[in-house]
């Protein structure tokens, strides 16, 4: 099968630790241990989340002072995707044996998207409120609280099409595995010429996760997280995980718009689209989720009609 895997920013660096190299690549290596099985029998394609390290990169770009401002989002998201591009491709490689790429992605968004407009997405480190808001007076952020701590936000365009598509379906045929796309892509615009040009902005990983399965034609869309399955009634004593579900019953619940929202969305935009299967669950279960044995499965149409046909 051919299999998009979208690994959340918590497969690198889970909330509280300090940013360092040698504990991401730690987080690597675990997370190449779940994905090892899946590339051994299967074409997968990986992508990955970097809010926490775009964050770093901008706190560090706006406080050197041999600058005259900050590095934008935009550059910000290349190196990031370069950086962990290059520490799971190079994993990979090493624990299944056959050649991983990691490519640098571009993503077309829209300079009309309401998010430019309404920044909500989360980047970078938790602070308390003191500290996020004189790091926003200081910089010009936005800032947001995130459960009890406050964060940076900044403007989540959706993702319209992926420049590089063309180059990923190419490698894929050769044989070679591909991580891609990391961040959600670099955010561009595209002009009447057909120009690109980088735009302030993140895009959600998960989103361009799904758009970047539907356009491979991939069969499975694995959205992996720290987070066992989805919930029926999430932060309540009644909370129950979802081992199936529809996408009409998925879109009913109340999820976490920083959290469990966008993956359930994503899941549900791929499934409709393509009339294919999506899950969502742990990192580790990677196996579990791809037979439909761990996490919760969202599937297509035929798959739907039986579930409700079971009650």
């Amino acid at each position: 099968m051919r299999v998009v895997a979208a690994l959340g920013g918590n497969a690198l660096l889970e909330r509280g630790e300090t940013p360092d190299a040698e504990i991401q690549q730690r987080h690597v290596e675990l997370a190449v241990e779940a994905l090892a099985p899946l590339c051994r029998s299967h074409d997968v394609v990986v992508t990955h989340g970097n809010g926490p390290q775009v964050g770093l990169l901008a706190l560090e770009s706006e406080a050197d002072t041999s600058l005259s401002h900050g590095y934008p989002l935009d550059a910000l998201g290349a190196q990031t995707q370069g950086m962990i591009g290059y520490w799971l491709a190079q994993a990979l490689r090493n624990a299944v044996g056959r050649e991983f790429v990691a490519l640098v992605c571009q993503t077309v968004v829209s300079a009309a998207d309401p998010s430019f407009a309404d920044p909500s997405k989360f980047v970078g480190q938790v602070y308390d409120r003191a500290r996020a808001e004189g790091l926003a007076q200081r910089f010009g952020w936005h800032v947001r609280a995130d459960g009890a701590a406050w964060r940076r936000v900044v403007p989540s365009p959706r993702p319209e099409r992926i420049v590089e598509l063309a180059v990923i379906r190419a490698l894929l045929e050769r044989g070679v595995g591909v991580v891609c796309a990391g961040g959600g892509g670099i955010p561009v615009l595209c002009d009447e010429h057909g120009r690109l040009r980088g735009v302030e902005a993140v895009v959600d990983k998960d989103r361009t996760a799904a758009l970047l399965a539907e356009r491979l034609g991939a069969d499975v869309l694995l959205l992996l997280t720290d987070v066992a399955a989805v919930q029926v009634g999430f932060g309540t004593p009644a909370a129950r995980p979802l081992a199936a579900s529809t996408v009409d019953e998925l879109r009913r619940l109340q999820l976490p718009a920083g959290s469990m929202g966008p993956k359930v969305e994503a899941a549900c935009a791929f499934v409709e689209a393509t009339g294919g299967r999506a899950a969502i669950g742990r990192l580790r279960d990677a196996i579990g989720l791809l037979d439909g044995t761990a996490g919760t499965t969202i599937c297509g149409r035929a798959h739907e009609e039986a579930l409700l046909a079971q009650g």
